[in-house]
């Protein structure tokens, strides 16, 4: 049952401090990304298939699960905690998990943040802002209300801006994640740099990555950023800054407009040699990079025992299989997949 008890919400982490996670390149993780349900009500196309098969909702880990897991993680040394799906603001009662697992802000996590879609946002902002969540990303691929409903199957533009101006109303910055795609919003890009930084947001560019079958040929749909990169200096000028958020994305700032704009670039260059992030799954998989297939599963040690060593032992087991890199390829000999889960399940 996933409402959840106030002493609960409250409960302090069992897990010693005094086991750091560090894997067998000398990489201390401490990003953890939790999908927190692998439903959406969009159906991006280079995300999901239309006609997605939903994990059945027995096999969730409940929200006191999902607590006592992160916990564990900020125990460990976690200090950057993002909840993310599927769509996380539509599993129910998602904001109880929120509430509890913002008491480790302060005093170990120094981050709880998000990324959506944005279509939950007006409903749910002020108590984001209440838990502590200063900072989320949402995705957005176009500013044209028609090419939004193609690109989303399901999503209403206009739905999303509301409630990006409700969490910046309730003071909540946001950065916006936009996935280029050939031939549907290259040539948008400038326009969409130009309403993030007008409207003071950040804007991340991402390449579309091989995971999972969506019904669409990501041979089609692959926009190599570097091809981005050039096209917008000629309008434009990118000054590299040493600007970090902890993830993957590369910084620079825009003369022009006095923003920030981020590349994720995990096929033109990848980010593997400083990756400190592990992704959590809704059914407790934990997996070591989001480019391989290898995983340790954390809801049989949770399941096991009450005690937390048990469960600590099982995370530094998985760390100490953390890969050094992806092996993520989009050419025209590898139109299938890299690996065939879809980006939905792991956590974007």
């Amino acid at each position: 049952m996933d409402h959840s008890p106030a002493d609960w919400r409250h409960a302090e982490p069992l897990v010693d401090r005094a086991s750091p996670m560090i894997d067998p390149f000398g990489r201390a993780v401490t990003y953890l990304r939790v999908s927190v349900t692998d439903r959406c009500d969009f159906r991006c196309t280079y995300c999901m298939a239309e006609n997605m098969t939903f994990l059945p909702k027995k096999d969730l880990l409940t929200l006191e699960e999902l607590d006592r897991l992160c916990s564990a993680f900020i125990a460990k040394g976690v200090r950057k905690l993002r909840l993310t799906g599927g769509e996380p603001l539509v599993r129910k009662n998602i904001m109880h998990l929120v509430r509890g697992l913002s008491r480790h802000l302060g005093s170990g996590l120094d981050e709880l943040t998000l990324t959506t879609n944005g279509s939950q946002l007006v409903r749910h902002a002020a108590e984001l802002a209440d838990c502590g969540v200063r900072r989320i990303n949402v995705s957005i691929d176009t500013l044209d209300p028609a090419k939004f409903k193609e690109i989303t199957r399901w999503g209403e533009l206009e739905k999303v801006l509301e409630g990006i101006r409700a969490a910046q109303a309730a003071g909540i910055g946001i950065k916006l994640n936009a996935v280029a795609l050939k031939d549907f919003n290259e040539h948008e890009i400038p326009e969409l740099l130009r309403f993030a930084h007008g409207e003071g947001m950040d804007l991340t560019l991402i390449e579309t990555m091989p995971m999972g079958e969506t019904g669409e040929d990501r041979t089609d749909q692959y926009l190599p950023l570097s091809l981005v990169r050039q096209k917008l200096e000629e309008q434009f000028t990118l000054d590299e800054i040493p600007y970090r958020t902890g993830g993957p994305a590369r910084y620079v700032e825009v003369k022009e407009t006095g923003g920030r704009l981020g590349f994720i670039t995990p096929l033109t260059h990848n980010f593997c040699e400083s990756c400190n992030r592990v992704r959590l799954t809704c059914t407790g998989t934990l997996y070591m990079c989001l480019g391989q297939d290898d995983a340790a599963d954390l809801r049989t040690a949770l399941r096991a025992s009450d005690d937390d060593a048990y469960l600590s032992a099982a995370i530094d087991e998985a760390i100490s299989r953390k890969p050094k890199g992806h092996d993520f390829i989009i050419d025209r000999n590898h139109r299938k997949p890299a690996v065939a889960r879809h980006m939905s399940v792991t956590g974007g």
